[in-house]
């Protein structure tokens, strides 16, 4: 029975692989779409995408819902996009202690790279290297790479911010502003709403954070502790790494495998 219990989800759990689901269909709806306005000779993908304007639609209607729920206290939602409204707020015992704004460093890294990776994008785009079409379906494949960072694992909380969960994450909620970066090259109400909405739903984060520190930090809201923590999401990257740990000569035997045979099968192609 424990052991049932310990590999059971949690209801934010739940969600959000189902978040990454309908993600992934999006992406492979987009992508469908963007292919056969390719062979019918539709300039972009929007014109692509007004030809089959369901797709377009319940992109933007399913993105705009999940901003807009953000900005109001959910239990749908997990604890670290959740931490900065009041009702979440659980003073710790600091014997009066008022917490220390923590330092920016890594968020300024995540900007810079962001920034800059975006920028690269930018600059394939304008020069013709990539069109449109695939700035959107970066974008949605943004989206999906999002549930991948929250369940299985998130390059932000391992290599700049060294958080240890979702929860206590400085910068869970730029992920609908970093998701759609791309769309600011895109001339369209469809896409630049969604930008829109997702940079308001920044500032009212970073006000937040700025306004009351106390609610980001577990060191003064117990709501951030693990003994307080309702959804676990943790425990799948921490199963993944397990799994990695546990496995990793098996991978490394099967992989090497992979290798041998492909490089086998070249040189039998060439001679």
């Amino acid at each position: 029975m424990s052991k049932k219990h310990k590999f059971r989800l949690s209801k934010i759990s739940a969600l959000h692989y189902f978040k990454l689901f309908y993600r992934s269909a999006l992406w492979i709806a987009a992508t469908v779409t963007y292919i056969i306005g390719k062979l019918n000779d539709a300039p972009t993908l929007m014109h692509g995408l007004q030809r089959m304007p369901i797709t377009l639609s319940v992109i933007w209607v399913i993105f705009v819902a999940e901003m807009v729920l953000r900005f109001f206290p959910s239990n749908a939602e997990s604890m670290g996009c959740q931490k900065q409204f009041r009702k979440n707020y659980i003073p710790a015992q600091q014997d009066g202690q008022v917490p220390q704004r923590r330092t920016s460093r890594g968020v300024l890294a995540v900007a810079v790279c962001w920034i800059l990776l975006n920028g690269t994008i930018g600059v394939l785009y304008d020069t013709g290297c990539i069109d449109a079409g695939i700035l959107l379906l970066i974008s949605l494949a943004y989206s999906v790479c999002d549930m991948i960072c929250i369940l299985f694992f998130c390059p932000f909380q391992t290599w700049f911010m060294k958080n240890k969960c979702c929860g206590s994450c400085r910068i869970y909620n730029w992920d609908y502003a970093m998701m759609f970066t791309p769309l600011v090259f895109i001339r369209s109400i469809y896409t630049w709403s969604l930008l829109g909405i997702a940079l308001f739903l920044l500032l009212v984060w970073e006000i937040s954070a700025r306004l009351h520190p106390e609610r980001f930090s577990e060191c003064s809201n117990a709501a951030l502790s693990c003994a307080n923590c309702k959804e676990k999401l943790c425990h799948h990257k921490t199963q993944l790494r397990h799994f990695l740990k546990t496995n990793k000569d098996i991978l490394l035997l099967k992989g090497n495998a992979l290798i041998d045979k492909a490089k086998k099968r070249s040189e039998e192609d060439k001679s």
